[in-house]
Order: structure tokens, then sequence, then C-alpha cells
């Protein structure tokens, strides 16, 4: 990619987005985020090693929900919450750290909100990366963070994301009602640009229905905003608002009841850090015990998926 941000976003309504509180779901999180985040989580049978540490990337953003599924299967593990503003804190430390006077809850795994110490063997990330103003950035703090062999698991939304609204917008002359979203290659690409080794990416794509215009554009506001550095920058007026509830009835299906119908495209990636190469100059001093240790790490195997 030339750009280094997913098309079309812009950075500055990026940033604003990410400071407000969430307040779509009683429990905090979109239902969309939570399904998306039970999925990866069923992902994880597959790694072999129990981090020790592991980080929670915007865990009120990313699914409450799923972080008691993340606690349950590392009951043992300490999590560091990162990436918690202000505005959600409180939300966060109610519904993720153990309350010391609940006895139900003195048994749950330690959750900190502060940046861990040492290197942490996992980055958990759901639905952040294509909300990001700078992923590259912030795929290279995420590198920061891991031990040797950590990994990384995030998830992310595609450029099919929304398509039927983007038909709706195009044809009514409305702009766009959201940014464009990154390629699942492209992120492959960024990944082992930041330092990651042997990404593993792959996609679906899930499909919801809605009863009403109503309950459809509910549903987006707790998913995000428009951050289309294209979008109408003015306020609409109520008329306006007429007229999209009237536009998205297009978005109706016979065979699905008469049901409106979008269509979100969700990335899954997977990557490790690996041990860092020696820096070779024009004449370089290795000693034996370091080349010994490389050839080990040269031929180790790669964890098992």
């Amino acid at each position: 990619m030339s750009n280094q941000r997913p098309p079309s976003l812009d950075p500055i309504a990026a940033h604003r987005w990410s400071q407000l509180p969430v307040a779509a779901d009683p429990d905090g999180s979109a239902w969309l985020h939570e399904e998306v985040a039970r999925r990866m989580e069923t992902r994880l049978q597959w790694i072999v090693k129990t981090p020790k540490h592991w980080v929670h990337w915007a865990p009120v953003l990313g699914g409450i929900q799923a972080h008691k599924l993340l606690v349950a299967r590392y009951p043992k593990s300490i999590c560091h919450a990162l990436h918690v503003p202000a505005s959600q804190l409180l939300l966060a430390k109610r519904n993720i750290a153990g309350a010391w006077w609940k006895p139900s809850d003195w048994g749950q795994a330690k959750t900190s909100f502060e940046v861990p110490m040492h290197p942490t063997q996992m980055v958990w990330a759901n639905m952040a990366l294509h909300m990001a103003a700078d992923p590259q950035s912030l795929l290279s703090q995420w590198h920061s963070l891991l031990d040797v062999d950590g990994f990384l698991m995030f998830s992310c939304l595609g450029p099919d994301t929304l398509r039927e609204l983007r038909t709706v917008y195009s044809e009514r002359g409305w702009g766009m009602p959201s940014h464009e979203f990154t390629d699942m290659h492209d992120w492959g690409d960024m990944l082992v640009g930041a330092g990651f080794a042997e990404p593993v990416m792959d996609m679906e794509r899930i499909t919801l229905s809605f009863s009403s215009p109503e309950r459809l554009l509910a549903e987006l506001r707790g998913l995000g905003r428009n951050l289309s550095a294209h979008r109408f920058t003015g306020l609409r007026g109520r008329q306006w608002h007429q007229h999209l509830m009237q536009a998205l009835l297009a978005l109706a299906r016979p065979q699905e009841g008469g049901r409106l119908i979008l269509t979100f495209e969700v990335i899954y990636g997977h990557a490790f850090k690996p041990r860092p190469r020696a820096q070779m100059q024009a004449e370089t001093t290795v000693s034996l015990d370091d080349m010994r240790q490389q050839l080990r790490g040269a031929h180790r195997q790669a964890p098992k998926l």
C-alpha cells in the first residue's frame, strides 16, 4: 500500500472516535464485535503454549463478554488491558477487573490496566485495526509488546463491508457511508513490515438482517462512525433523515421476509514475533555461543497453529 492508513480514512476523526465512551450495548460492546471475538477465540485451541502475560487491546470496543472467554481459557495468566480511554475506564474496570468484594470474582485471573513491565506472549486485538489512524504504527506497537515467539491475534473489517449501503449512497450522490477498508493481503504485507513473521490471514463474510431502518442505524452506531475524509461535514436536516429512512428500505430482501440486509467482511490475522537477526556489517564478530544460539533458533520448529 502506498498509504500508511486505510484508504480514505480521516486520522483526526479516527482519533476523536477512539476517545468516545461506548454506549451501544448495556454490557458496553457491540454484538458483531462480540460474535467476531467469539469466533476468533475458538482458534486459540490450536495454540500450544499458554501465555503467562497477555495484552487485551481496546477491550471495551473488542468485547467484554469475549474477555471473559479469554480469562476462562487462561485462568492463571495475567492480562494487561491497554488502550482504554478515560471515558471507558469505569466501564472496563466494572466489567473486566474482578471486584474484591464479590466472592464470585475471587478466582478470576488478574487484570491490570498498566503497560506490562516485561514482554508478553500474546496480544489480542479484536475489531480495532480498521479504525486506527496509523495502523502501521499500531502494528509496530503490538510487536514491541511481545516476547520472542509471542503471537498477535487480531480481526478487522475488510473492503467488502457495507457493500449494500455503499450502493444506496452512491446511487443518490450522498458520498460514502464509511471510509474504505484495507484488503487482507495488504494487512499481511504490513505485518511483515512491522517485524512479524509467517502471517496467516483469512476472511469470512457475515450477513446481518434488521427489522427496520432504525434498528440498522442503531447497530452501525455501535460499530463506529463514518471516518471517511470525503464524508459530508455539515449537518444533515430532518428531511434528509427521512430520505435516508426511505432509501434504506431498498436493502430489504423478499426471500428474507422483507428484512434489511448488510454484509460485513471480517478479516482474521495471526503472526508471531521471530528472533531478531544479527546485524551484518562490513566486518562482523560473532561469538561461538551466539552462533550456536542463532543456529538453534534457525532450526526451531514453527509454533503449532
